[in-house]
């Protein structure tokens, strides 16, 4: 017996579980939703007694009814179920010999008589792609983005007599994104989402545990499906509207306008949230202003003054365009084939003939839509291309925009010639107005050599730690986003200049870029300030200038990267040679931190460019601005598009999918341990990628009585203070000899009453904001926890009270190696101090030692037989004496034990980014 549910849907959940209960199901449906469901309730241990699908069409069988046959499941494919009212006879002799107990209907566009819905005991159950009982019918997912909602979802229902009116058994929702179209909301959701939600629906009906929620009629609507004729854009609506109205058309039946006389369909549009680029006017029949035709598209303008854009135009005789195209004139001129492209061109017909097995023959006039492909062979046909064409990427609108076997070759050829390229970068900066002068900043993904929206529209605010206030909105890259540029890396690599270009030449490139990045220093400072938080004065010397150095030092090893001869075993009478080649891995990813927003992408990135990789890099999500000042830089020195791609956004979804993605070779990250370790599982599980890792630290520094104190005062206030503490060296906690140990606190406090605290911009500054809000409160919960536990807060330990993210440098005492304060990192102002008894060498280091972490630390003392002791003992990646902070482009950069592996700057970083192979030859 099937129990009632309560007033509110029952969420479920998506994991998967194994029920003892089983039912026998007639599946009534198709598509590639279909065949999905059919297979998950075969696999959950459901017996589908029956498929009942459509015809085939143009000789091809639906791929429900493919699957169905190839398990040997009985399948049934009648035109239709009903005939002048009444249900066809031998429809229902076929459906009743079945014996099904539930019918589940996943995706079905015939009409089903209620006697075969109520025909088997528990009844049937349909998948419906709207939160019932809103968009009732059967363009409910496109009635969701015409209306403007802001969610999407669907439903599973019992059917009734009204087909979907019936009580619905469970519900998922969600969010309806700004640029979001029927095919991203089916892709990302409402596909992979019903698959579980209709098996999981079966299962609770198995179990007796399903509910009858009863459809209210309030918030209940009923749309039909669109007619063309009522698709006409009504220019008296703001832009989104428009937007909505032209997305929620999607292909059929397609929104459209009158321009020159002539119906034009619109496709793919998005909100223009960035100023307009200049165009060509364009006048539209009823529009309030002409549209523009833009190199990104055409712009058209809502009643509210807002502008939206539509990338591809499609005409009554069916041709279609890219927007951008609409004044460039006839490009239909036929390319003369190269015996190379020509070898193309054979390939790609054999993939059309495999996709249309239907078609005898394919030739210059076939249609790839009319000779019956469908939306899926689309996506197999850009995949087929991808893998069978040296790599080669091209998007499921190229396919829509060439829909002959003839235009689509030549459209391919042009793509492989490059000729689709814009030659002239567009940056649509965000200016603001600091220090004295205007600073330019992109905010757009870098992707394939363009800045470009996220695919979704989605963006987030940038923000100023000095004061709060938004800085500008940040295109916040998508999964799609992502999938995209590693494709043009991965292109650049293997079929563009970049992949053929002499070490030498790319060493050229690397210099250019170095010298744009000097000349450019000032401004990167200012971005890194408001990014930061940095002190400016501290952003131009070390963010950027290190940053300079970096990549001249990698590009003079540009063309020094070598292999060995190796002496084997000859094998006699004849000789063997044996040699090494050191080359390039591929496609990097690199993920780097907050702290040194334009440094660490220099510390990875150069060594990675200078082995000849191409690289996708993911900024902080908190800080992005110079990354991706960065990214323009880079193409203003010539480099090939693709080879360097910045997508700002979160590390849960770019920075995951780059660490699960197939065609990442390598991964580079900095960050925390915890998050590390869980890059390096979904590198080792998705293609047992290559990962250097820079993690956490709790760095010791140890100060003897025999020091010289003034220097180690001066030194150890900056191995924690430096960089307002957000260092991954910092010294984590100072042990200081018991003699001095009262001096030196003394000293610090001292010192740090001189400091001056406030607009990193002031070039008298000494200590900025902390990064960003969160890690305020995080520091300022760290220092709570230490005065609970019992160490003596000397100085500090509060936020400033100013506009921003200040905090005062902090000094804690009587830290005791139990507690909380001496083995957590607190990557902020905050010193720990422990004394030790005077000359107990051994019992400091075991101290020094006692922690997880081994980035690097420091040991103060006039004794060089006790300081190279110490540093022998010391279990680090890095000891600094009688210095601390002295890093160089030149010396290797890493930690061991949970702070990492791997290397980051001098010869050593190559070879994270090499791979050696080894050529033996017989003569």
């Amino acid at each position: 017996m099937l129990l009632r549910g309560g007033p509110a849907l029952r969420r479920f959940s998506t994991g998967r579980v194994y029920f003892k209960n089983k039912l026998k199901l007639a599946l009534i449906g198709q598509s590639l939703f279909g065949q999905h469901v059919y297979s998950h309730l075969r696999k959950e241990g459901h017996q589908v007694v029956g498929v009942f699908t459509v015809p085939d069409k143009d000789g091809r069988a639906d791929p429900l009814a493919l699957a169905a046959e190839k398990d040997g499941t009985p399948v049934f494919k009648f035109p239709r179920w009903r005939a002048k009212g009444r249900t066809v006879q031998e429809v229902v002799e076929a459906y009743r010999a079945v014996g099904a107990e539930l019918n589940v209907l996943p995706f079905c566009t015939q009409f089903i008589p209620m006697d075969i819905i109520d025909s088997p005991k528990l009844g049937s159950i349909i998948y419906h792609p709207s939160l019932l009982p809103r968009h009732r019918g059967a363009s409910a997912i496109n009635w969701t983005l015409i209306m403007g909602d802001k969610k999407a979802g669907f439903s599973v229902f019992w059917a009734d007599d009204g087909l979907d009116t019936g009580p619905i058994l469970l519900q998922r929702s969600c969010d309806v994104k700004p640029n979001d179209t029927v095919d991203t909301l089916y892709n990302r959701f409402l596909f992979p989402e019903g698959i579980k939600a209709m098996v999981e629906a079966v299962q609770l009906i198995a179990d007796g545990n399903a509910p009858r929620i009863p459809q209210p009629e309030e918030g209940a609507t009923y749309e039909g499906i669109q007619r063309k004729e009522n698709a006409e854009i009504r220019w008296d609506q703001t832009a989104e509207a428009l937007h909505n109205w032209i997305r929620g058309h999607d292909k059929a039946p397609g929104a459209w306008a009158e321009i020159n006389g002539q119906t034009v369909t619109f496709y793919g549009s998005s909100l223009l949230n960035s100023s307009v680029p200049p165009g060509e006017a364009l006048e539209i029949k009823g529009a309030q202003k002409p549209g523009l035709v833009t190199k990104n598209g055409l712009v058209l303008f809502g009643s509210d003054g807002k502008a939206l854009t539509v990338r591809n135009l499609q005409f009554e005789d069916g041709k279609m365009i890219p927007a951008s195209q609409y004044f460039s004139g006839d490009e239909s001129s036929t390319l003369e084939l190269t015996a190379e492209e020509q070898q193309v061109a054979v390939t790609i017909q054999g993939i059309w003939a495999g996709i249309l097995s239907n078609v005898r023959a394919i030739e210059a006039s076939t249609d790839f839509f009319k000779s019956g492909a469908s939306s899926m062979d689309v996506a197999r046909l850009v995949e087929e291309i991808r893998q069978k064409c040296g790599g080669l990427q091209l998007q499921n609108e190229d396919v829509y925009l060439a829909t002959t076997f003839g235009d689509f070759v030549q459209k391919v050829v042009r793509k492989l010639r490059g000729e689709d390229q814009a030659a002239e970068l567009v940056v649509d900066y965000v200016s603001r107005e600091a220090d004295g002068r205007t600073v330019r900043m992109p905010h757009q993904c870098f992707i394939g050599g363009e800045f470009v929206d996220a695919q979704d529209g989605r963006t987030y605010n940038a923000v100023n730690p000095a004061d709060g206030s938004t800085i500008c909105k940040v295109a916040y890259a998508s999964l799609a986003d992502v999938d995209k540029a590693v494709a043009a890396a991965k292109d650049a690599f293997e079929n563009g200049a970049w992949g053929r270009m002499n070490a030498r030449e790319r060493g050229r490139l690397m210099y250019r870029l170095a010298d744009l990045l000097e000349e450019n220093q000032e401004e990167l400072a200012i971005i890194e300030a408001l990014d930061s938080g940095a002190v400016y004065t501290l952003a131009l010397k070390t963010h950027v200038g290190m940053s300079v150095q970096t990549f001249r030092y990698f590009a003079g090893w540009c063309d020094k990267i070598q292999g060995s001869t190796i002496p084997i075993n000859q094998a006699r009478p004849n000789r063997n040679l044996t040699f090494t080649k050191k080359e390039p891995i591929g496609v990097c990813a690199i993920i780097i931190p907050w702290n040194y927003p334009l440094m660490m992408l220099a510390w990875k990135s150069a060594a990675c460019l200078a082995a000849g990789n191409t690289l996708v890099l993911k900024p902080a999500q908190v800080t992005p601005l110079t990354a991706l000042k960065f990214a323009e830089l880079s193409a203003r020195a010539g480099f090939p598009k693709g080879v360097i791609n910045i997508l700002p956004g979160s590390g849960g979804v770019a920075g995951q999918r780059l660490s699960e993605h197939p065609d990442v070779g390598k991964l580079g990250f900095t960050g925390s341990t915890s998050i590390g370790k869980q890059i390096m599982k979904s590198c080792a599980v998705s293609n047992l990628k290559r990962v250097s890792l820079e993690l956490g630290g709790k760095s010791p520094l140890i100060i003897f009585s025999d020091c010289e104190l003034n220097k180690a005062v001066r030194m150890g206030m900056g191995a924690v203070f430096f960089n307002k503490g957000e260092n991954c060296i910092a010294a984590g906690r100072l042990f200081v000899e018991e003699s001095i140990h009262d001096e030196f606190v003394m000293r610090v406090v001292e010192e740090i009453k001189k400091m001056k605290i406030g607009d990193p911009l002031d070039r008298s500054t000494d200590h900025g904001p902390q990064n960003h809000k969160a890690h305020l409160e995080k520091l300022l919960q760290y220092c709570e926890a230490g005065v609970k536990e019992g160490a003596t807060l000397v100085y500090g330990g509060r936020q400033v009270q100013r506009p921003g993210f200040f905090m005062e440098p902090t000094v804690f005492t009587d830290v005791e190696d139990h507690m909380f304060l001496a083995k957590e990192e607190s990557f902020g102002p905050i010193m720990i101090i422990s004394k030790f008894q005077n000359g107990d060498i051994d019992g400091v280091l075991q101290r020094a030692n006692n922690t997880e972490y081994g980035l690097a630390s420091g040991v103060f003392t006039r004794d060089i037989n006790k300081a190279m002791y110490v540093s022998e003992k010391l279990e680090a990646g890095t000891v600094f004496i009688n210095t601390y902070n002295k890093t160089d482009v030149a010396a290797p950069f890493g930690g061991v034990k949970q702070s990492g592996f791997g290397k980051d700057l001098g010869e050593e970083a190559l070879n994270e980014y090499l791979k050696t192979k080894t050529v033996t030859l017989e003569y």
